[in-house]
């Protein structure tokens, strides 16, 4: 008889712990939170990323104190739709991705990058070495012998800006309405540098910083390709936060953004370094898409 109450005592003891256990696991659980979801477009072929992208995770998490999460999206749209949706806290945009996605969601900049210690960059029209253009006039004058290649239909200099400066050349509306052989959307800036070098195009439009990029990297050549057009610069790509992020949170992630000295991280950007954004850098780029249709919304 004492042996069975013995026996019952320490099962209820043993289920007791084990409550307790749970109980604190429980409790532990309130660190376990759901994890600060940031999402990344692909300036250039994604898959060189992922390293770079660990660790920022870390860099984000430490200055959180939270679980971060870092996705790295196929297109710029996708990045747009998870914030529309609040599938996402935090995004890398292109600066039209941005504006677009600030008429509908009312998203805040942050922070974006320092390319030779500036905030800015700007469209490049890129030919072959040897090709007969020059300038932005020889491409309207040879437009009917010209294939053309943008990046990104949502990228800013690879579509936006130099659509709206062809537009003026008068060869360009949009990709069924334009005076050239072809128009292409290659999807990536590293599409369009290594199409254009290996002359699968005539012609093609590029983010400036990209392509100063893969020449640093090697993986273009550029006595094989010449700039024949720049535009007036533009604010580098922010990275933007729901509207309904804490202040707090945001002092948090700038502080971690600034202070990110990392090579690898950096280079993924092409960049030296961060520096403070706010939603007024990108005003101009607001008033070009507008000028371009690509909003649909006046802003509050």
């Amino acid at each position: 008889m004492i042996h069975r109450r013995y026996r019952r005592n320490s099962y209820l003891t043993l289920l007791l712990v084990f409550g307790l256990l749970l109980i604190g696991a429980g409790c532990s659980g309130g660190q376990e939170e759901d994890p600060f979801q940031v999402g990344v477009i692909p300036a250039q072929n994604k898959g060189n990323m992922k390293k770079a992208m660990d660790k920022l995770e870390k860099k984000l998490s430490d200055e959180l104190n939270r679980p971060v999460a870092i996705k790295i999206y196929s297109d710029y749209q996708g990045v747009v739709e998870a914030m529309k949706y609040k599938k996402m806290d935090m995004a890398f945009f292109g600066p039209l991705t941005f504006v677009q996605a600030r008429e509908e969601t009312g998203i805040k900049a942050v922070v974006t990058q320092l390319i030779d210690g500036k905030p800015y960059y700007h469209s490049y029209i890129i030919v072959p070495e040897d090709s007969p253009l020059d300038s932005i006039d020889d491409l309207a004058k040879n437009s009917g012998k010209v294939d053309f290649a943008f990046g990104d239909i949502n990228s800013t200099s690879g579509s936006l800006i130099p659509g709206i400066a062809l537009k003026k050349e008068g060869v360009f509306q949009d990709q069924e309405h334009h005076r050239f052989k072809g128009v292409t959307y290659t999807g990536s800036h590293d599409i369009t540098a290594l199409s254009i070098q290996n002359k699968k195009y005539d012609a093609g439009a590029i983010d400036s910083a990209i392509y100063e990029q893969l020449v640093e990297d090697g993986k273009v050549d550029d006595s094989k390709v010449k700039v024949i057009w720049k535009s007036d610069r533009l604010f580098q790509y922010p990275w933007a936060v729901r509207r309904d992020i804490d202040d707090q949170t945001v002092k948090k992630l700038r502080k971690a953004f600034l202070s990110i000295k990392d090579p690898e991280i950096l280079s993924v950007f092409g960049a030296n370094g961060f520096t403070k954004a706010e939603n007024a850098d990108y005003e101009a780029i607001r008033q070009a898409a507008k000028e371009a249709g690509r909003l649909q919304l006046d802003s509050n």
